[in-house]
């Protein structure tokens, strides 16, 4: 997969964006010096298949709490969501699922898709009731029958579009 630098960014945020050793990231990208990247350079993040070859995406809807998954652009299933709170909002952008983890644990429910943005993730939910609520603290609550049946169709490398 490739990403494209984006301002602010560096191979530090790059490699735990994307959960891979910064080494790795050097090395496979044969950066000899990790200080200088320039906005728009393409870096090679080798653990990820090229999202073009997959042909689900999940389209996430802030404001009106719904992810959408569609499979060769036409919709295959709706989900309600839980998203962040105010002071703790849904990051909006592109991102792509990068790994997964079933049964996370504590109010991750039964599984977590982490996003190329370290720290947030689709997952499920111990609390159901927040469903349709801004509650999180960013990331994307669902019940866990949904994240369990969204999860057996995507691959990791889906690109997963988070709108207002």
């Amino acid at each position: 997969m490739i990403h494209i630098v984006k301002a602010g960014e560096s191979l530090a945020i790059i490699a735990a964006n994307y959960r891979i050793s910064l080494n790795q990231l050097i090395a496979v990208n044969k950066i000899s010096n990790p200080n200088i990247i320039y906005i728009g350079q393409q870096i090679n993040i080798p653990s990820l298949p090229n999202p073009d070859s997959i042909p689900y995406s999940i389209h996430i809807s802030v404001s009106s709490k719904r992810l959408i998954l569609k499979r060769e652009g036409q919709v295959v299933r709706e989900y309600p969501i839980a998203v962040g709170k105010i002071v703790t909002a849904t990051p909006v952008g592109d991102f792509v699922i990068v790994n997964r983890e079933p049964n996370p644990g504590g109010p991750f429910g039964v599984m977590w898709l982490s996003l190329s943005k370290i720290h947030y993730g689709i997952h499920g939910t111990n609390n159901p009731a927040s469903i349709g609520k801004a509650v999180s603290l960013g990331c994307i609550r669902m019940y866990n029958n949904d994240v369990l049946e969204l999860a057996s169709m995507v691959p990791n490398g889906t690109r997963v579009f988070i709108r207002p």
